[in-house]
């Protein structure tokens, strides 16, 4: 049963999932080679200054990026659920309604895990070629919180969309929107050092929020 739920979900999202892929990675890239063209251009030192001195990161493309992909992905995998009535039957198979939703969840979450991976792997070890390891440090702990954006997005999207009703639905994004301005407030190097296990732990108890608004689905709520 379990392999059929990870069939399903991946059977909806696979085109996307390889699109997000290319928008993740490239992205990433495109930083990349910004900052490779900037060291070509005006020298490795003084780029270096540069970073040092203003905090620049080059990356700065690809800030919105998670947060989009993970978002999009919520659509991807609830939106037909709930358009085409399907939910209902998802949540009756032969396996706990709340089992079955964390199925769901996870494999979505797995899903950026592989995809936010490879972004940080770009943006974390592209650049050591031509700057010090202290300095792709910063461009890595800069760019931490907006990959965890991307997952907060996604399990507030799907928080909002199992939502049965349009008036708790409103609350919800907004809410939404308060929760995820808190991981752009600092742009700086290591601006979230000692904030980011706390924005971790925030994101991994919105997943809790989605059983919520099943709850409220089997329950019959309506508009």
């Amino acid at each position: 049963m379990w392999k059929a739920i990870v069939y399903k979900e991946w059977i909806k999202t696979r085109r996307y999932l390889f699109a997000a892929l290319l928008l993740t990675a490239g992205f990433a890239g495109y930083g990349l080679l910004r900052l490779y063209r900037a060291v070509e251009l005006m020298g490795a030192g003084h780029i270096w200054e540069v970073m040092v001195t203003r905090n620049a990161v080059f990356i700065d493309p690809i800030k919105f990026v998670p947060l989009l992909a993970g978002l999009l992905l919520a659509v991807v995998q609830f939106v037909p659920e709930m358009q085409r009535k399907c939910l209902k039957l998802t949540l009756h198979l032969p396996v706990p309604a709340l089992a079955t939703l964390g199925a769901m969840l996870v494999f979505g979450l797995a899903a950026l895990s592989v995809l936010f991976g490879i972004g940080v792997a770009i943006v974390g070890l592209g650049p050591l070629p031509v700057i010090a390891r202290e300095l792709a440090g910063n461009i890595l702990c800069t760019a931490l919180p907006w990959f965890l954006a991307g997952m907060a997005a996604y399990l507030l999207g799907a928080w909002v969309i199992l939502e049965p009703t349009w008036r708790l639905r409103v609350v919800n994004i907004l809410m939404s929107l308060l929760v995820l301005r808190l991981f752009f407030l600092g742009e700086v190097p290591h601006a979230y050092d000692g904030f980011l296990p706390l924005l971790a732990l925030l994101t991994a108890c919105t997943a809790s929020l989605s059983w919520i608004s099943v709850v409220r689905f089997m329950a019959g709520r309506q508009d």
